[in-house]
């Protein structure tokens, strides 16, 4: 992922274990979105532009060596004005190569290795559109393909608080429109869902568990409310893939329904 054209920091690091400590910022990175071949959450990334401090700093010195483990931190990624717009939990952070930097004096090139099997392939380009202000209409994630959409949904459940900020949730009550047209599988029904909920990248669950949590308020709508779902039998067509509940077997579509009315929720089938 490139930086924002000489304009500042897009990421930060940010200690796990040393009371928090800041470990710098970088302009740009390369890798942390790509996993390493055989490892599906092993990572090799190149912070350019970096000016390490605290625990990543000490590992500068001890670069390519056992010694070069700086620890566990989260990495934040910043918008154009600075803030952040959520962040990942990165393992095991180790310094394997520490070279000068073109993009300031006293920044290096760093390349780390690191553990993040969060940062899903296909999420760099979301980020990039909410960072740049380019992610303002719903339907957008309906373009992309399978195995986007699923990064689509990591990005909307990491940067959910930035792109509520700090709304409420909507009181008990309200109507929920969902587009039964464009729920052709699993994870596009919880990215239509999370924009019927939340707007665009909106999220509101991307799996069973995590549906039944948002479904218990705090996520961006109160129950009790009604899903309005339209095209309904199209949804009901692509949902077939049949899952146990207890010793019962039904389809997607039908467990779902279930989940709803456990919460609360009137389910208007159009």
């Amino acid at each position: 992922m490139s930086g924002r054209d000489g304009q500042g920091p897009t990421y930060t690091l940010t200690s796990d274990e040393d009371d928090g400590g800041f470990w710098g910022v970088a302009a740009a990175d390369d890798g942390l979105f790509t996993p390493l071949p055989g490892g599906e959450g092993e990572r090799r990334v190149r912070l350019a532009g970096c000016s390490p401090r605290g625990g990543l700093l000490r590992s500068v010195d001890r670069a390519g060596t056992r010694r070069a483990v700086a620890g566990n931190a989260w990495l934040g990624l910043l918008d154009d004005d600075g803030v952040t717009m959520g962040s990942y939990f990165v393992n095991d952070v180790t310094v394997a190569d520490v070279r000068p930097s073109s993009l300031g004096s006293g920044h290096m090139d760093l390349t780390v290795t690191c553990w993040c099997d969060a940062a899903l392939p296909g999420a760099e380009r979301v980020w990039g559109w909410i960072r740049t202000g380019r992610l303002n209409r719903t339907g957008m994630w309906r373009e992309l393909s399978a195995e986007d959409r699923r990064a689509w949904l990591s990005v909307a459940l990491w940067s959910r608080k930035y792109l509520r900020q700090g709304r409420p949730d909507a009181p008990p009550g309200r109507v929920v429109t969902l587009d039964g047209r464009a729920v052709v599988d699993r994870d596009a029904f919880y990215c239509a869902l999370g924009e019927a909920v939340n707007g665009p990248c909106g999220y509101f669950g991307w799996n069973l568990d995590a549906l039944d949590d948002c479904l218990r308020g705090g996520w961006g709508a109160t129950p009790p409310f009604t899903l309005r779902w339209d095209h309904s039998a199209e949804s009901r067509a692509r949902l077939a893939e049949r899952v146990f509940v207890g010793d019962r077997e039904v389809t997607l579509f039908e467990l779902l329904l279930q989940i709803f009315e456990n919460r609360g929720l009137r389910v208007d089938l159009r």
